[in-house]
């Protein structure tokens, strides 16, 4: 693929924590690169090191050695109103356990990012809150606060919040981890709609069957990168939502 559309390259990647004299090598020489239009699952057991690179490619986190560019310039050295700016304008976020807050609309949760963009006029906010919140499916819950929301609705609002700065790349850290199987499949849908579109979309999942939706699968163990691959049978989630559909039929009517 052309140099043009590396979106992010990671290289040499170190992250190492000291606790007293024990030294512990989170992140050990990873080079990676994602390029536009990606959907790439992060997958690995607990410790095995994705967390802490999923925290450095959102800026939330520096290495202790290595390069990380995004566009092709450097990340590494800014300051933290740049990297904070970084994070506002190019990157979208989707958390397991949603993060709205309680007392605040759903129009207001997607406008909150909007607050800290001084390109968009505020004028323009409520409207492009809304248009979000249409593509994720929502647009009859604009003034529903989060404790009237089901667990996916919250989801759609948290995405639709990830999108309203209209970011480079979404990243998703365990999106799915809270939901029942529908449900996850739904906001799996919604992530594969997205990518159609041309989004590129980095998620961390400790399931497969989850991963399994994204375009290739990038697997840790002990800080390393050991397996990058393309997903060769890729589930696609409005199939497979068309299945349960049609258990529940007739588990219906036997």
């Amino acid at each position: 693929m052309d140099a043009d559309e590396n979106l992010i390259t990671v290289k040499d990647l170190i992250k190492t924590y000291r606790t007293g004299k024990i030294e512990v090598h989170a992140l050990n020489h990873v080079s990676l690169t994602i390029n536009k239009g990606e959907f790439l699952a992060i997958m690995g057991a607990s410790g095995s090191g994705k967390s802490t690179f999923m925290n450095i490619l959102g800026c939330l986190d520096n290495p202790t050695s290595g390069e990380y560019l995004m566009e092709g310039v450097s990340v590494l050295g800014r300051s933290k109103n740049e990297l904070a700016e970084v994070r506002n304008s190019k990157l979208g976020f989707v958390f397991q356990s949603f993060n709205l807050l309680s007392r605040t609309s759903a129009l207001e949760n997607v406008e909150l990012p909007l607050l800290y963009n001084s390109k968009v006029d505020s004028k323009k906010r409520a409207g492009k809150a809304l248009n979000a919140l249409k593509s994720v499916g929502l647009a009859d819950r604009l003034n529903a606060m989060p404790n009237e929301l089901s667990g996916g609705q919250q989801q759609r609002v948290a995405i639709a919040r990830a999108l309203v700065n209209d970011p480079i790349v979404i990243m998703a850290d365990e999106p799915t981890g809270n939901l029942d199987s529908r449900t996850s499949y739904e906001i799996m849908e919604i992530f594969q709609k997205l990518n159609d579109k041309g989004i590129t979309v980095v998620m961390v999942t400790h399931e497969p069957d989850i991963a399994q939706f994204a375009k290739s699968n990038v697997v840790f163990k002990d800080g390393k990168i050991i397996s990058n691959s393309l997903v060769k049978t890729r589930k696609v989630a409005a199939e497979e939502l068309k299945k349960i559909a049609t258990l529940s039929e007739e588990t219906a009517t036997t």
